[in-house]
């Protein structure tokens, strides 16, 4: 594909976006079309306002840990904590709601994501270690904890007061949707209207470069993975209070769900490119999917099998173009 631009006194330049590029950056948008299309012939039942808006809100906690996660992997990191991060901040929101005050436990739970978050950032920094191998360890630490608080059992969380988080409602919208578009909304602005967004990108393009230029490439990182952290937490506060239960094995697997909705996006897992809107759309392809094989009752393997290998083919073009470039 290619498109002539013209300028007064100038010859004709040519800029050309290959097929691979393209595919890449506007696929993910592609196949939701596709999808959207082939399951409303399909069933009556799954264009309606009411099943599109259960798509979103059950999609809610993730999209916002994919939002925050796409942070991270531009800026050059992995984090595979923020499933057990999610279980903590579950767990401390429901034990708090329930023994100290409801509102304290809304706020609480993404201060204590965004503190586990800060940890992350700080070790990987401090030690040098790949945040590969920092945030596994990490998750299995966290999810101790999350034990530890609740003594392995579950902690039934039945109050109003917190409960409308995730069950509440404005209109024919659930708040945990509202909540989620905000923070995509505020994350969007942080990485393409801020001088840190422009930072996270070139530490993710070339980090000894932005370190030679002046940028503390150490003071980004632990921020993205602060704001990943935080992510989490709130995503366990809405999760917990919409079931009315905190578990301290919540969120287990999560971070895995998260990285492939980031990759699906196109955001490059070599780090600097990507974008939260395409993580978003990576969330709602794969909500789409189980959505539209639980419409049509199909065997759960086959969810499974096609979401890998759309994230296969996802991988295969991100590499390929981070090599191009």
């Amino acid at each position: 594909m290619s498109v002539v631009q013209n300028s007064p006194g100038s010859a004709p330049r040519r800029f050309s976006v290959s097929p691979g590029d393209f595919a890449r950056d506007y696929g993910v948008l592609v196949i939701i079309a596709l999808l959207l299309v082939g399951l409303s012939l399909i069933s009556d039942s799954f264009l309606t306002a009411r099943n599109l808006l259960n798509i979103l809100n059950q999609s809610a906690p993730l999209a916002i840990i994919a939002c925050a996660l796409t942070l991270v992997i531009i800026g050059g990191g992995f984090d595979l904590s923020t499933g057990a991060i999610f279980g903590v901040a579950s767990v401390s929101a429901g034990w708090i709601a329930i023994n100290v005050d409801p509102y304290l436990a809304i706020l609480t739970g993404p201060l204590i994501g965004l503190l586990l978050g800060c940890i992350n950032g700080v070790i990987i920094t401090g030690f040098g270690v790949h945040s590969f191998l920092v945030t596994l360890a990490t998750s299995l630490v966290y999810r101790g904890v999350a034990i530890l608080i609740t003594g392995g059992s579950l902690i039934p969380v039945r109050i109003a007061e917190f409960s409308w988080v995730g069950r509440g409602r404005i209109g024919m919208v659930n708040v945990a949707v509202i909540l989620f578009l905000l923070f995509m909304v505020v994350m969007m602005v942080v990485l393409n209207r801020t001088t840190f967004g422009r930072r996270v990108f070139a530490v993710g393009g070339n980090e000894e470069a932005a370190l030679l230029s002046g940028i503390r490439t150490n003071m980004v990182k632990i921020a993205t993975f602060s704001l990943s952290g935080m992510a989490a937490g709130l995503a366990g506060v809405i999760a917990v209070s919409r079931i009315s239960m905190a578990e301290p094995q919540a969120g287990t697997g999560m971070e895995f769900e998260a990285i492939a909705a980031v990759i699906l996006g196109g955001t490059s897992i070599m780090g600097g490119a990507g974008a939260i809107w395409r993580s978003v759309a990576g969330v709602l392809l794969m909500a789409l999917i189980n959505n539209g094989f639980n419409i049509l009752n199909v065997n759960p393997f086959f969810k499974d099998l096609t979401t890998g290998v759309i994230i296969v083919v996802a991988v295969a073009l991100a590499a390929s173009g981070g090599k191009r470039r």
